[in-house]
């Protein structure tokens, strides 16, 4: 079994994780986890940070020759924005000291973690919850995926995806155009929405979004949207309906609404199916020689919790930043008098950027359950016995 932790703070020194119940021999270098940690990055209407951070990976342990060793990979990712706001998060907070002189920031943001984390865990400064729910605690878990796409990779299973919808701006009809696109596997979406700023498929429809964040940011107000993740390459038999937690769509799901500010999860096409007759829903199977395919792929490549050999597909939904440059009300919790929200270093949008980063964690969850399927104690091992399926 696969499993990761990430540790560290938005402004402390670094970002660190640790992955673990990695089968020896797979192909991993520095790099192939910086790949993935740029493409975070991209995407119009990002913040100041943007534009700070400069993501390398440092591998400590884990890794020889380029190969895994099957024991736990620990990897750090220095925040530069420790070097230059060390009045926000100092070294001494994190060692020995007190935080006496320090000034504490008491005005939650409506719409993010600052108020429930103080409330939960006792806090009369905020700094805390901001620094650990911020989004800059997905570029570790960026990094730690990254590790399992490796091994996605050596049994032909790609990860891409796209942005469908920024704001009011989006596609309507995507589906023939991502199909011709993946032919060749889910990467090839990548290379296409890569060199759209906003991650986008379509050029028109890239610029009218592009228009529409500038509009947004000069209001002083902020944008979610809609995006797309497929996985190509999928075996039949990936998850289980035997128990609720082994279901895999169940696991995507959490996957997906694990990340920073995404609220709703939908599997092929599980919200318009919703609301027609079953006979324009259900895929129907034919036989192909020995084996069975379906003719459409509404339901996202999951029936019943398992892989059915088609693409996955899975759309997540993240709302609006909840950091403003136009303040929303809020209420000093030093004091309680109602106060405009302070402005912290933000984007306008990062569905670009959270695209990617969903990425990353389908991939986790497909890799995890492939090794449950076929898992070994070394890629070679993992070969063979997907080889003799």
């Amino acid at each position: 079994m696969l499993r990761y932790l990430t540790a560290g703070e938005s402004h402390g020194e670094a970002l660190i994780g640790i992955v673990e119940g990695m089968p020896a021999g797979v192909p991993l270098t520095a790099n192939d986890i910086n790949r993935h940690l740029a493409r975070r990055w991209l995407g119009f209407g990002r913040g100041g940070r943007a534009k700070l951070e400069h993501d390398r990976i440092h591998i400590y342990s884990g890794v020889r020759f380029s190969r895994t060793m099957a024991g736990p990979i620990a990897l750090r990712l220095d925040n530069a924005a420790y070097t230059r706001d060390k009045n926000k998060w100092p070294e001494v907070m994190a060692v020995e000291g007190t935080g006496e002189g320090i000034d504490k920031v008491t005005l939650p943001r409506p719409g993010h973690a600052d108020l429930v984390g103080a409330q939960k865990y006792g806090f009369d400064d905020i700094r805390p919850v901001i620094d650990r729910s911020s989004a800059r605690e997905t570029a570790m878990r960026v990094a730690c995926c990254s590790v399992a796409r490796q091994l996605l990779k050596q049994v032909g299973i790609q990860v891409g995806s796209h942005v469908i919808r920024i704001g009011k701006v989006g596609a309507t009809v995507w589906q023939a155009q991502r199909d011709a696109l993946m032919v060749s596997g889910a990467e090839a979406l990548n290379e296409v929405a890569d060199k759209s700023e906003v991650r986008m498929l379509d050029a028109e429809l890239s610029q009218r979004c592009i228009q529409h964040i500038k509009d947004t940011k000069r209001a002083g107000d902020s944008l979610g949207g809609i995006y797309e993740v497929v996985v190509t390459g999928v075996p039949v038999g990936l998850g289980s309906y035997v128990h609720w937690d082994r279901r895999l769509s169940g696991q995507i799901a959490q996957a997906i609404c694990s990340i920073q500010a995404q609220k709703a999860v939908e599997i092929g096409e599980g919200v318009i199916n919703a609301g027609i007759p079953g006979s324009q829903v259900h895929d129907t199977i034919f036989a192909e020689g020995a084996a069975f395919r379906r003719r459409t792929n509404r339901a996202g490549g999951i029936e019943g919790g398992v892989t059915n050999g088609m693409p996955v597909i899975v759309r997540g939904f993240m709302k609006p930043i909840p950091t403003l440059i136009k303040p929303l009300e809020t209420v000093d919790m030093a004091t309680g008098e109602q106060q405009p929200t302070r402005y912290e270093r933000s984007d306008v949008t990062s569905v670009p950027a959270a695209s990617t980063v969903a990425e990353a964690t389908v991939a986790f969850v497909i890799a995890n359950a492939f090794l449950e399927k076929f898992g070994g104690d070394t890629l070679q091992e993992i070969l063979t016995r997907y080889a003799a399926r």
